[in-house]
């Protein structure tokens, strides 16, 4: 295993490690909502910082890219970290929240680390190598249909003039009769689909860091990634659909429709999406 792996392997599993600790006594009952709201962001931002540590020990020439720290974006070799993506389900007491990683140099992603801590499930994936969970080789569902398919999904854009198109999406989807699922966790979604446990994933406006790492799993398990609308770079756009080739291409005429509800007409909305 390559060392850059092994490194990304000890970051995630010391922030798991933090989220864990705090996960059996945050009092969810008796808080305020804001008062837990405030908490939990603290304990992400203990996940993060023992995950930079980890990074920067190793690697102190490296930049990291995350929801709260841009740190040396003129490097080469760019770390694109979440320690707590899930933040909402985490908050509610939903076991349903990872650590996510990827390494990129020169903008291309090299290696991936997904850690499911409650499960102690451990998604890696290497360019050109393959993608495992728990070492063990994992690939996309041989789902052939749409009215087969279980697939994921959620409201990440809170871009309220494009929400309209956002239901229209969902619906149709459900009349192909495929079966959809909203977890509030990317990151382990798109994990899912390069473990076949979904069919095929789909979400507008995320962050790089909501998918960077699942899609190099995607893609290194045999499964497609790509991006609707006319920016034909998820990472860029923050638009972003995977699956198998066939139902990735099926999920795409579904979006098709509405592409032009994601075309550059509006600055605001693509730079506030994934850059």
């Amino acid at each position: 295993m390559h060392a850059v792996l092994n490194i990304a392997i000890r970051a995630a599993r010391r922030a798991g490690a933090v989220l864990v600790r705090y996960w059996d006594h945050l009092d969810r009952r008796s808080t305020a909502r804001k008062g837990l709201a405030q908490f939990v962001a603290k304990v992400g931002k203990q996940a993060e910082e023992a995950m930079m540590d980890t990074l920067l020990r190793a690697y102190p020439e490296h930049g990291i890219s995350s929801r709260g720290i841009e740190y040396q974006q003129d490097s080469d070799h760019i770390w694109i970290i979440d320690a707590l993506n899930g933040r909402d389900n985490y908050m509610h007491g939903l076991p349903r929240f990872s650590i996510s990683l990827a390494f990129a140099y020169r903008e291309r992603t090299e290696y991936a680390v997904v850690y499911y801590p409650l499960q102690e499930e451990l998604f890696t994936a290497t360019k050109g190598s393959g993608a495992q969970l728990d070492e063990r080789r994992i690939r996309v569902n041989r789902c052939n249909s749409l009215d087969d398919a279980l697939l994921g999904t959620g409201f990440s854009s809170r871009d309220s003039e494009r929400f309209d198109t956002y239901l229209s999406i969902y619906r149709d989807f459900l009349m192909t009769r495929a079966k959809v699922r909203q977890t509030g966790c990317s990151v382990l979604d798109l994990a899912s689909v390069a473990a076949g446990r979904f069919d095929g994933f789909w979400d507008f406006g995320l962050r790089r860091w909501d998918m960077a790492a699942g899609a190099l799993l995607v893609q290194e398990a045999g499964g497609i990634v790509t991006s609707p609308g006319k920016i034909n770079d998820y990472l860029r756009s923050g638009n972003i659909v995977a699956g198998n080739l066939k139902v990735g291409d099926a999920m795409m005429r579904v979006i098709q429709p509405y592409e032009e509800a994601f075309s550059p007409k509006a600055p605001k909305a693509l730079g506030d999406l994934a850059l």
